[in-house]
């Protein structure tokens, strides 16, 4: 194309809540958070797949100290775009104590915290637990068995005279 300028790869959409987001963040984190936004739109950026209930999302760092997240998905674009998919921002929030997730959770419409795929792990239960059989009850010593060899007594144990 013209200038030496490529056609994107995907369109892009934001939440209108994600735009808020953007624009009461810092400048800084503004300005970058376009930038990465450009590039994942061109195709040459791409976030970390999210797991567990936002699975099929993806995160990018915003800032060096990865203290600003955007939650975005893949979704195929509205039927009028010159574009099959698009880029749909969810959030453009701090990490600190999970808000960026809690809030993606809300906007999805979960009912509650959305949960990773190591923290639903942890929370279920092995299936060792759920599939033992009966325990045996404890029976008697073999020592105490008529016709068993008896434990052979050890001559230190003898009472000093």
């Amino acid at each position: 194309m013209n200038g030496g300028q490529q056609r994107p790869a995907f369109g892009l959409s934001f939440d209108p809540r994600a735009l808020t987001d953007l624009l009461q963040a810092p400048s800084d984190i503004r300005d970058l958070t376009l930038a990465y936004l450009q590039e994942v739109v061109n195709a040459e950026r791409f976030g970390l797949r999210l797991t567990g209930d936002l699975e099929g999302y993806r995160k990018l760092f915003v800032d060096s100290r990865k203290e600003w997240r955007v939650v975005y998905g893949v979704r195929p674009a509205p039927e009028v775009s010159t574009h099959r998919r698009e880029i749909h921002v969810v959030a453009v929030r701090p990490r600190a104590g999970n808000d960026v997730y809690d809030t993606v959770g809300a906007r999805l419409g979960m009912a509650r915290r959305p949960l990773s795929s190591r923290t639903h792990a942890a929370r279920s239960r092995s299936p060792q637990l759920t599939t033992r059989g009966p325990v045996a009850s404890p029976g008697p010593l073999p020592s105490a068995i008529p016709g068993l060899p008896r434990p052979a007594h050890n001559p230190s144990h003898h009472q000093a005279r």
